[in-house]
């Protein structure tokens, strides 16, 4: 668990822990963000230093608190998520917060929950959980984390103060990056292919990722020159659909950015290039358009857990993709 939080998020750090000293700080917090900007590691060290018996800027690391942190467990948080191989959180970890948060803390401190993300909340889940949030007792903070906030409950959100996370300056994350790569060269690369998000960045330039962006890379590069989309869907069967409709939605709107001004500078992927310069004379601008609301329907639906075929989703946009490579 991490007890700092991240470079770039020191101005709202301060804000934070200024109004937690002045015990002005609400007892339930919403921090929104695209997947990549560092939510986890905020609320981490916020859940930290609130635990934590001596705090100072950030909680102190060597506290019996912290010390509980650092080994994997504190009696006095809670953390809520899906569960295994669920797209929700159901109602019965939330009668759990409901009951953990009725208690008076072990340590004698404060009583944390985190619970992300905030959007898969079904509507018994955050039914039961307003109830907590309405009257949550003393010494209680809630922190909620959330991609797109505007997919929870209205109720739920406006029982928090909200905390919305934007892109860093690169300026503030590339120092990081870079030492988390050993690159700084690489660092910016990935910084941009993750459209200035660190956290995804970082992901991104993993062995594992770098592997299936190659893979779809070759992919692309065959559609373009007529490979069948069907045989093409097959090689990557045991890929995850999400993560693949995610490059691929990042690829359509570079290639809308570049159809729309011609301008190379403006696209996250420069490798891709050349491959982009093909697409954009075999279709219409208003065609990747389409194209694009269709991977977004089916990513949201598929994150949703609305359960569409995963295979038969990338087969029917890869289908989509070969029709205006052709056309």
């Amino acid at each position: 668990m991490e007890l700092n939080p991240l470079p770039w998020q020191l101005e709202l750090w301060r804000r934070l822990t200024d109004l937690q000293d002045r015990a002005k700080l609400p007892h339930a917090l919403l921090i929104s963000g695209a997947h990549g900007v560092g939510k986890q590691v905020l609320a981490d060290a916020l859940a930290a230093r609130t635990l934590c018996r001596n705090p100072r800027e950030t909680a102190c690391g060597q506290c019996h608190a912290c010390q509980m942190l650092k080994a994997g467990y504190h009696p006095d948080l809670i953390r809520v998520s899906p569960q295994e191989k669920s797209r929700q959180i159901r109602i019965d970890p939330i009668r759990e917060v409901n009951g953990f948060v009725a208690q008076t803390a072990q340590q004698g401190g404060y009583r944390v929950v985190v619970l992300q993300p905030a959007e898969a909340m079904n509507v018994a889940a955050a039914n039961a959980l307003l109830k907590s949030l309405e009257e949550p007792g003393e010494r209680t903070l809630f922190v909620l984390l959330a991609d797109v906030p505007s997919r929870m409950l209205a109720t739920i959100r406006s029982r928090c103060q909200h905390w919305a996370l934007g892109v860093p300056d690169g300026e503030a994350c590339l120092p990081w990056l870079g030492e988390m790569l050993g690159d700084s060269h690489e660092a910016a690369f990935w910084l941009r292919v993750a459209g200035g998000l660190p956290l995804l960045a970082q992901e991104l330039a993993a062995p594992e990722a770098r592997g299936l962006r190659q893979e779809l890379q070759e992919l692309f590069d065959a559609l373009v020159r007529g490979g069948e989309p069907v045989a093409e869907a097959a090689r990557l069967e045991r890929q995850a659909v999400e993560r693949i409709l995610w490059y691929g939605i990042a690829w359509l709107e570079d290639l809308i950015r570049l159809g729309l001004s011609g301008d190379s500078d403006r696209v996250r992927n420069p490798d891709l290039l050349p491959l982009y310069r093909q697409a954009v004379k075999n279709a219409r601008v208003r065609d990747w358009f389409r194209l694009l609301d269709y991977a977004r329907e089916q990513r949201r639906l598929l994150v949703a857990g609305g359960n569409p075929n995963p295979q038969l989703v990338l087969e029917a946009w890869l289908v989509r993709w070969s029709a205006l490579l052709r056309s």
